[in-house]
């Protein structure tokens, strides 16, 4: 399959639990970014022999800040949401970029790899996906604020989001403890609708404050999700949170996955989603009722012509 077709659909199936310790450093920091810090290094969860290649973004400063885990879409790497990782370590945010192994950019690397429709329907990538952000919030960075924690994701990244905040899983928790209390807020960039429950079943659990970024042409070709039915998280749950529709934004609009190439490069929409969720987590995390207050607002000076912002309770 094509590798810019990747970075689309989630497999949507039961799990179980359990995470371990380690880490390995190697790093660089962009010139033209001398107020951030790039850490590349590989986490090592000892419990499950599992590496986890991870991207960290520290800002200016020495004291605790706020973090963010960022996880990639199917076929991804934790160099993908750049933009909105920059945007938010600008912001004085810590990053935590995170590579899901199985079903990362290996799915379509090399001769012998098993393509995208394999990773969208290997049950235990996604099991993977949540113990590796499980096994994160148990490895912060130093300067991270455990009190202060977030998680942002796009598509299968999503998708982790919206599990780790609480929705339900088929066939139920199973062990592993979620929603995460640890985690304050949530955004969900190309949310993934529930299948095969009800929205009263599937987003009751949702407690935490989540943003839902997509757009009009955000269709997903390997699951087949049409645009419209990407308002069902937002509109099916009950917690706080916000949606924003950005006109003309497809679903590779979001990605920033300079590997893949074409639409999942383009910058289009990367602005106005970062600014969307750096704003977000400042009403959140940070308490900032002005930035609450924008939102409220409607967004305007954030937003494109033909977008829309719906917020509740925020």
């Amino acid at each position: 399959m094509n590798r810019r077709a990747l970075l689309a659909a989630p497999a949507l199936l039961p799990f179980l639990a359990a995470p371990g310790c380690a880490a390995i450093p190697s790093a660089n920091q962009k010139p033209a970014e001398a107020r951030i810090t790039e850490t590349r290094t590989i986490w090592r969860d000892a419990a499950r022999a599992r590496d986890i290649p991870v991207l960290i973004r520290a800002p200016a400063g020495t004291g605790p800040a706020p973090a963010v885990i960022l996880s990639h879409g199917l076929g991804g790497s934790r160099e993908g949401l750049g933009y909105l990782g920059r945007a938010l370590t600008e912001a004085g945010y810590l990053t935590i970029h995170l590579q899901h192994i199985g079903s990362d950019d290996s799915l379509w690397r090399g001769a012998n790899a098993p393509g995208l429709a394999a990773g969208a329907l290997d049950v235990q990538a996604a099991l993977n996906r949540l113990l590796d952000v499980k096994y994160a919030l148990s490895t912060l960075p130093e300067r991270a604020d455990p009190t202060r924690l977030a998680i942002a994701g796009h598509s299968y990244g999503a998708w982790t989001v919206q599990h780790m905040l609480g929705e339900r899983l088929p066939g139920g928790d199973r062990g592993l403890g979620l929603p995460d209390s640890r985690l304050k807020a949530g955004i969900a960039l190309s949310p993934i609708p529930a299948i095969g429950l009800p929205p009263r079943l599937a987003y009751a659990g949702i407690a935490a404050p989540l943003l839902h970024v997509t757009g009009t042409e955000d269709h997903g070709f390997i699951e087949g999700i049409r645009a419209p039915a990407r308002r069902a998280p937002f509109e099916g749950s009950t917690n706080a949170g916000a949606l924003a529709v950005l006109r003309g934004a497809a679903h590779a609009s979001f990605a920033d996955e300079a590997e893949a190439g074409g639409r999942y490069a383009d910058a289009t929409y990367h602005a106005r989603t970062a600014a969307l969720s750096v704003t977000f987590l400042d009403a959140v995390l940070r308490g900032d009722t002005v930035a609450a207050a924008t939102l409220r607002g409607g967004a305007g000076t954030l937003l494109g012509p033909g977008d829309e912002l719906v917020t509740r309770g925020l």
